[in-house]
């Protein structure tokens, strides 16, 4: 609705320009006619030639357009637009005599319209017309244009919201599990989980509907996530986290899509029984993002890791914010690693 406002007043604006132009010109070249003052009577006749155009124009724009051209009535619209004109000017021709200026014939055919033929002012008025439909089709097809460009943007931002909000589910229920199982053996420990996991919902609640949100906040939620792991797998597992605390609150990226990685990581990367670890690394290098997350991978030689709901979100969001050629997401499976790298434009928050 705003975007067809906008060009509304900008169409109606042109035709103010251009009427007023037109209305300007007699009153122009009368002075220039008399020299030491403007011919009254000049201008009043050539106001008076003007009028039937100016109805033509005012109903034609705001009735016939409208109702038959901008809905492809096109048969309709030219026979209406063709009554019009002659239902103005036959009147104006027939019935009508337009009293002269005495003493002033000469400087009126060269201050106004004067008198032309009837089939000349038809012709003048379909010209009229014609250039008023081509004006209004122009900024109907500007608006139109505009119109599909921010729904498209609407329909992406609402894909955007929908693969982010299904890995908020996916994150959660996973983490209510871990939570579940430590109530029994560690009772305390569970406490400080529910804690860490009040701190992780506010920032879903309050920050992840951004579009974009500063590294630092982000970070600040992958800790609680791991902090929350770490109750749980306590020091068995060799975590590390390195990221440029120096900057980090002047970058900004798109919300919840570290934490898909993360997860996966203690998800398929930790053992009970075995050693294992998990580290990650953020740098902010040339405007871009890097981002390395490297754990250990105890699954058997050759059985691929099946991909869940939340990486396959992850590559969708990733294409619909960046584009397929934006960014660069790089996942390698190795005998006992496997690796993730991405790399994402980033703004200064």
């Amino acid at each position: 609705m705003k975007i067809q406002k906008k060009q509304t007043i900008g169409e109606n604006l042109l035709y103010v320009m251009v009427w007023s132009a037109i209305i300007l010109v007699p009153v122009l070249n009368s002075q220039m006619m008399a020299e030491l003052h403007i011919d009254l009577r000049n201008v009043l006749f050539a106001w008076r030639q003007i009028a039937p155009y100016f109805l033509i124009f005012i109903i034609h724009n705001c009735v016939l357009a409208p109702r038959y051209m901008l809905r492809h009535k096109y048969w309709k619209y030219l026979a209406s637009n063709i009554l019009l004109i002659l239902a103005v000017f036959t009147p104006a021709y027939l019935f009508t005599e337009l009293p002269l200026p005495t003493g002033s014939d000469e400087a009126l055919h060269q201050a106004s319209f004067a008198h032309l033929e009837m089939y000349w002012s038809v012709v003048l008025a379909l010209f009229m017309t014609g250039a008023n439909s081509g004006i209004k089709l122009m900024y109907q097809s500007i608006r139109d244009e505009q119109q599909m460009e921010a729904l498209k943007q609407q329909n992406l931002q609402a894909e955007m919201d929908y693969l982010k909000y299904q890995i908020n589910p996916h994150f959660f229920m996973n983490t209510l599990n871990n939570i579940h199982a430590l109530i029994d053996i560690d009772p305390e420990n569970a406490k400080s989980a529910i804690i860490e996991l009040s701190k992780m919902m506010r920032y879903v609640l309050y920050d992840s509907g951004r579009e974009r949100i500063s590294l630092e906040h982000d970070m600040q939620f992958l800790m609680n996530y791991i902090e929350l792991m770490r109750i749980r797998y306590t020091d068995a597992v060799d975590i590390r986290v390195d990221y440029p605390r120096e900057c980090s609150s002047q970058v900004s990226i798109p919300p919840l899509l570290l934490i898909v990685f993360v997860e996966n990581a203690f998800k398929h990367g930790v053992s009970y029984n075995r050693r294992s670890f998990i580290h990650l690394m953020v740098r902010y290098i040339d405007g871009k993002v890097l981002s390395t997350i490297v754990n250990s991978r105890h699954a058997p030689h050759g059985s691929g890791r099946k991909k869940g709901i939340g990486l396959e979100n992850v590559h969708k969001r990733l294409e619909l914010i960046y584009g397929p050629r934006g960014y660069t997401l790089d996942i390698r499976e190795e005998p006992d690693t496997y690796t993730v790298q991405l790399e994402i434009p980033a703004l200064h928050a």
